[in-house]
């Protein structure tokens, strides 16, 4: 079992371990793998020091499993070993994957990861926890679903057990087979007066006994109008609670309709609960009416069954699940419980709310990829985009669906991901750079806008920056756009060229440095030589132009030139060109050249402004006007209130004296 929470971090330290944790991340979904800066060139996470990293993961309770000797675990986080129970799991895996031992954590997830580790890898996983080695099972880490109320009782309970005291083994609820089957014998009911130790499994809540533990056994299926209060919702659930004597920590799911997927109290109250919010269709919830109490022609009438409460309860507990409370109504909401015949499997019953991350790449290389980014590509079911970009995944898209496109079906891209999000599924949608930047998340917000279905209107929807290809192509070669700049794209596919004259007009006047996306393609050609002579009419001929191909992939190549030399036969599709402004200028220092944009005024020093003041000026001083006043700091004005001054501010070409009186 993956532990709950954090993503798992697989370590590597050489290329071996980089091997190995790309290989176990196929068998522990979400999982992320973090390299050694200089040896693992392809990790989703780089680290230059090994220890503080490792320290790092573990403060901040991420199960760790190292593709290293155990040794350098052990030496990294004995400082911080402190309390057992608060600790992630930590666990060893031989880089050539003769061996898994875990290390720390064993009833906390790690015995659990060492296991999936060991079947992916066909061996035996070195267990060492007394419990699992003397009893078979593991009373700290119950299956999924299950709580326990009271860690204190374990251990007490769990000695004994080892030391072949009697405990008494009381079942009410939930499926206890995982207890009844191992190898330990529980004493029976007739001798409970004589021994002071229990095992109880019930959902009630005012069980007791020297071990309780909680069976995902109850299914709360509730009801609300739209936007409904929260805090509506969970009083209404915590009082009914209450009065039935039941335990939350028992319920496995929280259910209802899928027209309330999208529905803030209901997924608050799930989040509230610390379990998933799963959804039934109108249709699946209408076959619950034969086994519905209050079965209403109203709700029938509104949402196409006649329960919604009562019916996603039972739909939720199965077959043979009884209703424990009946349909209760707050104002504004509804709610109702049913027990299952054994446990609650919540990620099987009815389905979960869409997820549809669009997200941001990068230009190509993994170093410029996001943690946020990596992790929802990581947590992904489900990936859609150009068959390139998912190529430049690499490991990272190994294991789940692609569906793929050509480059020009931008469209069905978006309409696929929606589709798939909204069948319930976790999807990524893949942009090169930045999803925002020319990229599909403007698509898929276009889409939503003109069809306004609501199957997607219910998918939650993310959008996560990436590094575009300005950024990157700027970064290779100092600083051009330090200063104001615009972004202009050369393909009239979707915007008529003649609007497109129009904005590089408009930029080139206003002296932006600019970036221009799809400079050009096979059939279209002149509009980047076009652009050079609109640029040219504003510009010196050798304001310096940025050509970047490739950026971040196999084959990258960045080079300057001057605005004169600029045409169609220096780039293609795969080039993002960089235009200097009047200000933008060339440096070499060195052996290296550099091309960057100052941030302010051109002889502007570095002691701040250089303002110069001249005095006297007749009349009173009323007003100054500053060509970007907000950059810089008042000046100390001599002479006080009223004298006259003028104050002077240098500026660019075209931005006007500054100076002035009102």
């Amino acid at each position: 079992m993956t532990p709950p929470g954090r993503a798992v971090a697989l370590v590597a330290l050489s290329a071996a371990g980089g091997i190995l944790a790309r290989r176990l991340q196929l068998v522990l979904p979400g999982s992320r793998v973090h390299g050694l800066a200089g040896r693992i060139l392809s990790a989703d996470a780089s680290f230059a020091d090994v220890g503080a990293h490792l320290r790092h993961l573990f403060a901040e309770g991420t199960p760790i499993v190292g593709c290293c000797a155990a040794g350098i675990l052990i030496r990294a986080l004995a400082p911080l070993l402190k309390d057992k129970s608060a600790e992630p799991p930590v666990v060893a895996v031989a880089e050539d994957g003769s061996a898994v031992v875990p290390l720390l954590g064993g009833h906390h997830g790690a015995n659990g990861l060492a296991r999936r580790i060991a079947d992916a890898l066909g061996i035996e996983p070195a267990i060492t926890t007394a419990g699992e080695l003397g009893l078979g099972l593991a009373l700290e880490d119950p299956p999924p679903g299950w709580r326990i109320e009271d860690a204190k009782g374990v251990k007490t309970v769990a000695a004994a057990l080892l030391a072949g005291e009697p405990v008494e083994l009381h079942v009410e609820a939930g499926d206890a087979g995982w207890l009844t089957d191992a190898a330990v014998s529980f004493a029976g009911g007739s001798a409970a007066a004589a021994m002071p130790l229990s095992i109880r499994v019930s959902d009630r809540a005012s069980a007791t006994a020297s071990l309780v533990l909680r069976p995902p056994s109850l299914a709360l299926g509730v009801g609300c109008e739209r936007d409904a209060s929260p805090d509506e919702l969970a009083r209404l659930v915590e009082t009914s609670l209450t009065a039935a004597d039941l335990a939350s920590a028992s319920i496995a799911c929280v259910a209802s309709i899928e027209l309330k997927a999208d529905e803030p109290a209901v997924l608050e109250l799930a989040r509230h609960l610390g379990v998933p919010a799963r959804f039934f269709t109108a249709l699946e919830l209408e076959a619950m009416t034969p086994r519905l109490v209050n079965p209403s022609e109203v709700v029938f009438r509104e949402t196409g069954c006649h329960g919604v409460a009562e019916g996603a309860a039972l739909a939720a507990a199965g077959a043979g699940a009884a209703l424990l409370v009946e349909k209760t109504k707050s104002e504004r909401c509804t709610m109702a419980l049913a027990r299952a015949a054994g446990d609650i499997q919540a990620g099987a019953v009815g389905r979960k709310r869409g997820e549809l991350a669009i997200v941001g790449i990068g230009p190509g290389s993994e170093a410029w990829r996001s943690p946020e980014v990596a992790e929802a590509l990581a947590a992904a079911e489900a990936l859609v985009g150009y068959g390139l970009y998912l190529d430049l995944l690499g490991p990272m898209a190994a294991g789940r669906p692609h569906y793929r496109s050509a480059l020009g079906a931008e469209s069905e891209r978006a309409r696929q991901a929606l589709d798939l999000a909204a069948a319930g599924s976790r999807v990524a949608l893949v942009s090169s750079g930045d999803a925002g930047i020319y990229g599909l998340a403007a698509l898929v917000f276009e889409l939503l806008d003109q069809e306004n279905r609501p199957e997607w209107n219910r998918i939650a929807v993310r959008v996560m920056p990436g590094i575009s290809a300005l950024q990157a192509a700027a970064a290779r070669v100092g600083a051009p756009l330090g200063h104001d700049f615009a972004a202009v794209s050369l393909s009239d596919l979707m915007t008529p060229w003649p609007a497109i004259e129009r904005r590089l007009a408009a930029a080139a006047s206003g002296d932006f440095v600019l970036a221009l996306y799809n400079p050009r393609s096979e059939r279209r050609r002149h509009q980047l030589d076009r652009a050079r002579d609109i640029l040219l009419a504003h510009r010196a001929p050798d304001t310096p132009v940025v050509l970047a191909r490739n950026l971040g992939r196999a084959g990258e190549r960045v080079q300057t030139i001057r605005l004169a030399d600029l045409n169609a036969d220096a780039v293609d599709m795969l080039t993002l060109v960089i235009i200097g402004s009047s200000t933008t200028r060339r440096l070499e220092r060195g052996r290296r050249g550099w091309v960057y944009t100052p941030r302010g005024y051109a002889d502007k020093g570095s002691g701040g402004s250089n303002a110069r003041i001249e005095t006297p000026h007749p009349g009173p001083l009323s007003g100054v006007g500053f060509g970007r006043g907000e950059d810089h700091p008042s000046p100390t004005l001599p002479g006080g209130e009223g004298t006259g001054v003028r104050v002077v501010f240098p500026l660019p070409p075209g931005e006007g004296q500054g100076e002035g009186s009102s």
